[in-house]
């Protein structure tokens, strides 16, 4: 369910700056500029924050397990929860963000250089631009932030900090 809320919910806002500019015939070539080239990037990377956000939001309420340097489960806490799901939001976004705004930066540059003179060349150079883009992207959003995240001790719940000792606990962060 929230899944197909995301979803919806990065529909509607895409939509939105197209039904905002056609509803108030917005028709200058600035507003083209930034409703068609500039605005769909950061709107794509929030969309995918918002998107991990809420399809993780059980990590926020129930948290996860954190673990001592041995691997031994040591509890399970929100606060570990809340940055798991933060690093993998921000990560997410960045990823989808830079791998929809370079390629159209580029492909301003290509149009300018007026290098491809057919459409299906250009629409070619767009999605070898969007692939090489998103080669380059996929490993450096991964390698962002470690898979194994350490939080320390005085961060973390009370009942967590009774039953160790350890400064610093692990987690999981997930994908």
């Amino acid at each position: 369910m929230l899944g197909v809320g995301a979803v919806s919910y990065a529909s509607i806002l895409g939509a939105f700056p197209f039904f905002f500019m056609d509803r108030y015939t917005l028709k200058s070539p600035v507003t083209h500029l930034v409703v068609k080239r500039l605005l769909p990037a950061p709107l794509l990377g929030l969309m995918s924050a918002f998107t991990v956000v809420a399809v993780r939001c059980p990590e926020f309420e129930n948290g996860i397990e954190v673990m001592d340097r041995n691997g031994k489960v040591v509890g399970v806490s929100k606060k570990a929860g809340e940055k798991a799901v933060k690093e993998t939001a921000l990560s997410r976004g960045i990823l989808f963000g830079t791998t929809f705004f370079l390629p159209a930066a580029l492909m301003h540059f290509v149009e300018r250089a007026n290098t491809a003179k057919t459409p299906r060349a250009l629409a070619s150079i767009r999605m070898l631009l969007i692939m090489a883009v998103l080669a380059g992207m996929l490993p450096t959003s991964f390698g962002m932030f470690p898979q194994c995240g350490e939080i320390k001790r005085e961060e973390l719940e009370a009942e967590i900090l009774s039953s160790t000792e350890e400064t610093v606990l692990f987690y999981n962060r997930g994908i």
